[in-house]
């Protein structure tokens, strides 16, 4: 990762990813990128735009619609020293790949004790948000973080998403990089640094109430549950995880340790959601510090709705802030009920109900 943006410029997420495919271009011949429509087309999104004309059809080249191909063929490039870039047209687009990916991608390093790295990028437009129909707004990213062996990257940002793609593309370990689709064509600043190392999340906002956590096109929706928020006297702390495998457990635990309050959002669904694992990690790490249960707020768990309904389905600011009301700032708690009815103890402190107590509004 040689080459580095000159100068701060707005640039749309989607701009932002085709510089950073272009600057690692450049800067090693080593690297490919092809995959379904780049390199005619520039991609369904238009990310790889102007590519292959200026880099050729040797570097960048469309493939068949043939996901497990395309991750094959891109193993056994970086075998022989290669770094491949591929796209998946669409998120469940990938799934033909899975084998390929969770069988050998994931696991080459480990099974040859390391003498074979493969440096592979695998880009996957995600989520929704955009008016699509199944099959083309999943979030995939429970199935790929469950796979030891696989980096998964997800930027929230266009200036994250121009660091993180390069960073991604430095890496010597295989990389998911799911790309909030949604986000696209939301403008930032792109700085001449990377805003943090690669695996490692980002308090995108300060707050001493409750700790919002969420990655990809979700850190816009917990920015503005922030301001809405404040609106009403709770300050609230968002945390963008960037990087969900590796997981910075240090700096997510920590916000939560300081506010003792906690939503956790995601648009995949909740069951067995990605959303799960973070509530574990921190009820484990922080839960003599945790006021309340921690609060989940995820898209429900049915296939992804037309687009008529895909509003009601995906998390939203109202959704939030409710997640938010449950979470005993009233300091209230709910005790064990006594055979003749419930009772609620009033006034516990932080310290004895250390989280374990069940949130009288329940679960976000």
């Amino acid at each position: 990762m040689t080459a580095v943006a000159e100068q701060t410029r707005t640039l749309t997420m989607a701009a932002a990813l085709n510089r950073a495919l272009a600057d690692e271009l450049r800067a090693d011949p080593k690297v490919v990128l092809y995959g379904e429509d780049v390199a005619a087309l520039g991609g369904v999104f238009r990310v790889t735009d102007g590519l292959a004309a200026e880099f050729g059809d040797a570097r960048v080249f469309d493939s068949p619609l043939a996901e497990s191909g395309i991750v094959g063929t891109a193993i056994g490039m970086a075998m022989h020293g290669m770094r491949p870039i591929v796209e998946m047209q669409f998120d469940a687009f990938s799934y033909p790949a899975f084998e390929q990916i969770t069988s050998h991608l994931a696991k080459l390093r480990n099974r040859t004790r390391g003498k074979i790295s493969l440096p592979v990028v695998i880009r996957i437009p995600y989520g929704g948000g955009i008016g699509g129909v199944e099959h083309h707004c999943d979030s995939s990213e429970a199935y790929w973080v469950h796979t030891p062996g696989l980096k998964v990257v997800t930027p929230g940002s266009a200036f994250d998403a121009y660091w993180l793609l390069r960073q991604a593309i430095a890496s010597d370990d295989p990389v998911l990089f799911l790309e909030p689709k949604r986000r696209y064509w939301a403008k930032e600043g792109i700085a001449p640094a990377a805003p943090a190392a690669f695996d490692r999340a980002l308090v995108r906002r300060p707050g001493d109430d409750v700790t919002l956590i969420g990655y990809g096109s979700m850190v816009t929706t917990l920015l503005e549950t922030a301001d809405a928020a404040a609106a009403d006297g709770i300050s609230a702390e968002v945390v963008d995880l960037r990087t969900l495998s590796p997981f910075d457990d240090e700096t997510v635990a920590a916000s939560v340790r300081k506010t003792g309050r906690a939503v956790v959002v995601h648009e995949a669904s909740g069951f067995a959601g990605f959303g799960a694992e973070i509530v574990a990690r921190l009820t484990d790490q922080c839960f003599h510090q945790l006021h309340a249960p921690i609060g989940r707020v995820t898209g429900f768990d049915i296939p992804y709705p037309p687009p008529m309904f895909e509003e009601h389905h995906l998390p939203s600011v109202d959704r939030i802030l409710d997640a938010i009301d449950r979470l005993q700032f009233d300091d209230t708690v709910a005790v064990p009920r006594a055979l003749d009815g419930p009772t609620v103890a009033s006034g516990g402190s932080s310290g004895s109900s250390g989280g374990s107590a069940v949130a009288s509004g329940g679960f976000g």
